[in-house]
Protein backbone atom coordinates (compact mmCIF):
# COMPACT_ATOMS: atom_id res chain seq x y z
CA UNK A 1 0.00 0.00 0.00
CA UNK A 2 1.34 3.34 -1.14
CA UNK A 3 2.25 5.95 1.98
CA UNK A 4 0.09 8.45 0.14
CA UNK A 5 -3.18 6.15 -0.11
CA UNK A 6 -3.16 5.38 3.42
CA UNK A 7 -2.42 9.14 4.43
CA UNK A 8 -5.56 9.91 2.48
CA UNK A 9 -7.52 7.41 4.27
CA UNK A 10 -6.46 8.42 7.37
CA UNK A 11 -7.54 12.37 6.68
CA UNK A 12 -10.70 11.62 5.15
CA UNK A 13 -11.37 9.06 8.10
CA UNK A 14 -10.91 12.17 10.79
CA UNK A 15 -12.68 14.38 8.57
CA UNK A 16 -15.88 12.36 8.13
CA UNK A 17 -15.52 11.26 12.03
CA UNK A 18 -15.93 14.70 13.47
CA UNK A 19 -19.44 15.33 11.66
CA UNK A 20 -21.40 14.52 14.37
CA UNK A 21 -24.26 11.73 13.85
CA UNK A 22 -25.91 8.84 15.61
CA UNK A 23 -23.08 7.59 17.69
CA UNK A 24 -21.83 11.11 18.51
CA UNK A 25 -24.82 12.06 20.02
CA UNK A 26 -24.98 9.46 21.89
CA UNK A 27 -21.65 10.35 23.34
CA UNK A 28 -22.35 13.56 23.80
CA UNK A 29 -25.87 13.23 25.76
CA UNK A 30 -23.74 10.94 28.24
CA UNK A 31 -21.22 13.05 28.60
CA UNK A 32 -23.36 16.01 29.63
CA UNK A 33 -25.17 13.72 32.25
CA UNK A 34 -22.51 12.06 33.34
CA UNK A 35 -19.04 14.08 33.07
CA UNK A 36 -15.62 12.53 31.96
CA UNK A 37 -16.79 9.31 33.52
CA UNK A 38 -18.37 8.29 30.62
CA UNK A 39 -15.45 8.75 27.86
CA UNK A 40 -13.97 6.00 28.32
CA UNK A 41 -16.38 3.17 28.23
CA UNK A 42 -18.48 5.68 25.23
CA UNK A 43 -15.38 5.72 23.15
CA UNK A 44 -13.97 1.85 23.59
CA UNK A 45 -18.37 1.43 22.51
CA UNK A 46 -17.93 3.03 19.49
CA UNK A 47 -14.58 1.70 18.35
CA UNK A 48 -16.03 -2.07 19.32
CA UNK A 49 -19.35 -1.00 16.93
CA UNK A 50 -17.28 0.32 14.09
CA UNK A 51 -15.00 -2.42 13.96
CA UNK A 52 -18.30 -4.64 13.83
CA UNK A 53 -19.73 -2.62 11.00
CA UNK A 54 -16.65 -2.24 9.20
CA UNK A 55 -15.46 -5.89 9.19
CA UNK A 56 -19.23 -6.68 7.53
CA UNK A 57 -18.69 -4.11 4.98
CA UNK A 58 -14.46 -5.23 4.07
CA UNK A 59 -15.76 -8.83 3.52
CA UNK A 60 -18.76 -7.81 1.49
CA UNK A 61 -16.57 -5.59 -0.38
CA UNK A 62 -13.79 -8.54 -0.49
CA UNK A 63 -16.29 -11.02 -2.47
CA UNK A 64 -17.72 -8.19 -4.17
CA UNK A 65 -13.98 -6.77 -5.54
CA UNK A 66 -13.24 -10.55 -6.81
CA UNK A 67 -16.62 -11.19 -8.59
CA UNK A 68 -16.68 -8.28 -10.76
CA UNK A 69 -13.96 -5.05 -11.31
CA UNK A 70 -16.77 -3.24 -13.28
CA UNK A 71 -19.09 -3.07 -10.40
CA UNK A 72 -16.68 -2.67 -7.73
CA UNK A 73 -15.42 1.31 -10.00
CA UNK A 74 -19.16 1.70 -9.99
CA UNK A 75 -19.34 1.73 -6.23
CA UNK A 76 -16.50 3.99 -6.63
CA UNK A 77 -18.52 6.58 -8.51
CA UNK A 78 -21.42 6.01 -6.28
CA UNK A 79 -19.13 6.30 -3.04
CA UNK A 80 -17.71 9.71 -4.28
CA UNK A 81 -21.46 11.07 -5.13
CA UNK A 82 -22.65 9.83 -1.74
CA UNK A 83 -19.64 11.84 -0.06
CA UNK A 84 -20.87 14.78 -1.86
CA UNK A 85 -24.55 14.21 -1.10
CA UNK A 86 -23.24 14.42 2.63
CA UNK A 87 -21.36 17.14 2.33
CA UNK A 88 -24.56 19.35 0.89
CA UNK A 89 -26.92 17.70 3.78
CA UNK A 90 -24.44 18.64 6.77
CA UNK A 91 -24.33 22.25 5.50
CA UNK A 92 -27.51 22.21 5.33
CA UNK A 93 -27.77 20.78 8.87
CA UNK A 94 -28.01 24.28 10.78
CA UNK A 95 -26.69 24.25 14.51
CA UNK A 96 -28.67 22.11 16.44
CA UNK A 97 -27.29 18.92 18.08
CA UNK A 98 -30.48 17.56 19.56
CA UNK A 99 -28.27 15.88 22.63
CA UNK A 100 -30.19 15.86 25.76
CA UNK A 101 -28.49 15.08 28.90
CA UNK A 102 -28.55 11.24 29.84
CA UNK A 103 -28.64 11.47 33.92
CA UNK A 104 -29.94 7.49 34.43
CA UNK A 105 -26.48 6.67 36.61
CA UNK A 106 -25.93 3.65 33.45
CA UNK A 107 -22.89 1.46 34.38
CA UNK A 108 -19.98 1.46 32.57
CA UNK A 109 -20.82 -1.55 30.60
CA UNK A 110 -24.13 -0.25 29.86
CA UNK A 111 -22.48 2.73 28.42
CA UNK A 112 -19.80 0.78 26.87
CA UNK A 113 -22.96 -1.61 25.53
CA UNK A 114 -24.93 1.19 24.14
CA UNK A 115 -22.59 2.52 21.79
CA UNK A 116 -21.70 -0.55 20.75
CA UNK A 117 -25.23 -1.23 19.47
CA UNK A 118 -25.96 2.06 18.03
CA UNK A 119 -22.82 2.26 16.10
CA UNK A 120 -22.70 -1.84 14.86
CA UNK A 121 -26.45 -1.65 14.34
CA UNK A 122 -27.07 1.42 12.55
CA UNK A 123 -27.50 0.63 8.66
CA UNK A 124 -25.89 3.81 7.80
CA UNK A 125 -22.77 2.65 9.20
CA UNK A 126 -22.48 -0.37 6.69
CA UNK A 127 -23.88 1.83 3.87
CA UNK A 128 -20.84 4.52 4.56
CA UNK A 129 -18.37 1.75 4.60
CA UNK A 130 -19.18 0.00 1.49
CA UNK A 131 -19.50 3.46 0.08
CA UNK A 132 -16.48 5.39 1.50
CA UNK A 133 -13.35 2.38 1.33
CA UNK A 134 -13.39 1.41 -2.45
CA UNK A 135 -11.80 4.96 -3.13
CA UNK A 136 -8.48 3.39 -1.32
CA UNK A 137 -8.74 -0.31 -1.98
CA UNK A 138 -6.09 -1.25 -4.31
CA UNK A 139 -7.70 -4.45 -6.77
CA UNK A 140 -3.90 -5.65 -7.11
CA UNK A 141 -2.82 -5.47 -3.96
CA UNK A 142 -3.52 -8.20 -1.02
CA UNK A 143 -7.15 -7.57 0.72
CA UNK A 144 -6.36 -8.94 3.80
CA UNK A 145 -3.02 -6.53 4.41
CA UNK A 146 -5.60 -3.94 3.53
CA UNK A 147 -8.42 -4.36 5.58
CA UNK A 148 -6.26 -5.31 8.53
CA UNK A 149 -4.44 -1.39 7.97
CA UNK A 150 -7.49 0.38 7.20
CA UNK A 151 -9.41 -1.21 9.98
CA UNK A 152 -6.92 -0.53 12.92
CA UNK A 153 -6.19 2.95 11.42
CA UNK A 154 -9.82 3.79 11.19
CA UNK A 155 -10.67 2.18 14.98
CA UNK A 156 -7.66 3.82 16.49
CA UNK A 157 -9.52 7.39 15.14
CA UNK A 158 -12.85 6.47 15.93
CA UNK A 159 -11.79 5.88 19.49
CA UNK A 160 -9.65 8.80 19.75
CA UNK A 161 -12.44 11.01 18.43
CA UNK A 162 -15.44 9.44 20.55
CA UNK A 163 -12.80 10.42 24.02
CA UNK A 164 -12.24 13.28 22.52
CA UNK A 165 -16.15 14.29 21.71
CA UNK A 166 -17.08 13.43 25.18
CA UNK A 167 -14.25 15.25 27.42
CA UNK A 168 -15.11 18.19 25.29
CA UNK A 169 -19.21 17.61 25.88
CA UNK A 170 -18.30 16.91 29.90
CA UNK A 171 -15.86 20.26 30.17
CA UNK A 172 -17.51 22.54 27.55
CA UNK A 173 -20.97 21.88 27.63
CA UNK A 174 -21.57 25.43 26.30
CA UNK A 175 -19.74 24.95 23.54
CA UNK A 176 -21.40 21.74 22.42
CA UNK A 177 -24.79 23.20 22.93
CA UNK A 178 -23.52 26.62 21.58
CA UNK A 179 -26.03 26.51 17.90
CA UNK A 180 -23.65 29.06 15.92
CA UNK A 181 -20.34 26.69 17.10
CA UNK A 182 -22.52 23.98 15.74
CA UNK A 183 -23.66 25.34 12.67
CA UNK A 184 -20.02 27.03 11.66
CA UNK A 185 -18.47 23.42 12.26
CA UNK A 186 -21.23 21.77 9.99
CA UNK A 187 -20.56 24.57 7.35
CA UNK A 188 -16.96 24.05 7.68
CA UNK A 189 -17.21 20.00 7.83
CA UNK A 190 -19.74 19.83 4.74
CA UNK A 191 -17.60 21.96 2.54
CA UNK A 192 -14.37 19.73 3.12
CA UNK A 193 -16.45 16.32 2.30
CA UNK A 194 -17.89 18.26 -0.75
CA UNK A 195 -14.31 18.88 -1.98
CA UNK A 196 -13.01 15.34 -0.77
CA UNK A 197 -15.99 13.94 -3.12
CA UNK A 198 -15.27 16.13 -6.31
CA UNK A 199 -11.34 15.30 -6.12
CA UNK A 200 -12.52 11.76 -5.83
CA UNK A 201 -14.85 11.69 -8.76
CA UNK A 202 -11.72 13.66 -10.57
CA UNK A 203 -9.67 11.54 -9.57
CA UNK A 204 -11.72 8.26 -10.97
CA UNK A 205 -12.15 10.63 -14.63
CA UNK A 206 -8.53 10.80 -14.98
CA UNK A 207 -7.99 6.85 -14.26
CA UNK A 208 -10.88 6.15 -16.98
Amino acid sequence: MAWETWLAFAAASALLMVIPGPTILLVISYALGQGWRAALPMAVGVALGDFTAMTLSMLGLGALLAASATIFTILKWAGAAYMIWLGIKLWRAGGSLNAKPRDDGASTMRMLGHAWIVTALNPKSIIFFVAFLPQFLDPHADFLTQMAVFETTFLILAFANAFGYALIASRARAAIRNERVVGTANKLGGSLLIGAGILTATARAGQG
